[in-house]
């Protein structure tokens, strides 16, 4: 089993978190929600010599998936998202570029979906669909190292918002539920804004949960 490095870097106007999931043997590198500033995380894959493989959407806002386009013609790498999640991508009044002063378009060129396997960058992950914040959020789970992608679906303390397109409050706290919380307690969490954390702990002290 391949040894992971998991980077945090915070990009955007709201404060968004990057993830680089780095295969420290060859890396291989998976970039999770790449939302803003691809110039620099650019810039740093190539200080650090690494080997981008692919690029993972949790959900198709703005401040997730609007470097991606520019990164993935950067490196010749693929997009992928969930495939509930094509309208958000694509229609800018349900992905909220508007925050941004423009309308924009975004894209994946894998759809997976629901309990997909993916071996990519020597690392495996399941794909968890995990609907209400978006209609085709998704959380990526790799179970041999205990990491979990939640993007906006789970936070620390918290849990994403319901009230853009495609939100539902009910369809967010049974995706976690479902999903997310029959996870083990050792499981870190790295959510799409402000703190990493764990199933454990969200268990216990989650005030939605």
């Amino acid at each position: 089993m391949a040894p992971i490095k998991v980077e945090q870097y915070v990009v955007g106007m709201v404060q968004t978190n990057c993830y680089f999931a780095v295969n420290e043997e060859t890396k291989e590198t998976l970039i999770v929600d790449p939302g803003a500033n691809a110039g620099r995380l650019a810039e740093i894959i190539t200080e650090e010599k690494l080997n981008p493989a692919a690029i993972l959407l949790t959900h198709g806002h703005f401040d997730h998936a609007g470097g991606a386009a520019e990164l993935s013609a950067r490196f010749g790498i693929k997009v992928y998202a969930h495939e509930s999640e094509k309208e958000t991508l694509e229609n800018p009044s349900y992905n909220l570029s508007g925050w941004e002063g423009g309308a924009s378009v975004y894209r994946a060129d894998c759809f997976v979906s629901d309990e997909q396997e993916l071996d990519l960058a020597g690392f495996h992950i399941r794909v968890f669909h995990t609907p209400g914040h978006t209609s085709g959020g998704c959380c990526y789970y790799f179970p041999y190292h205990k990491v979990l992608f939640s993007g906006d679906t789970l936070f620390a303390m918290s849990v994403g918002r319901t009230d853009f397109p495609g939100g539902s409050m009910s369809e967010l706290i049974q995706s976690i539920r479902v999903k997310i919380l029959p996870l083990s307690d050792d499981i870190t969490v790295y959510p799409g804004h402000n703190d990493i954390t764990t199933i454990g702990a969200e268990r216990m002290y989650n005030p939605y949960l």
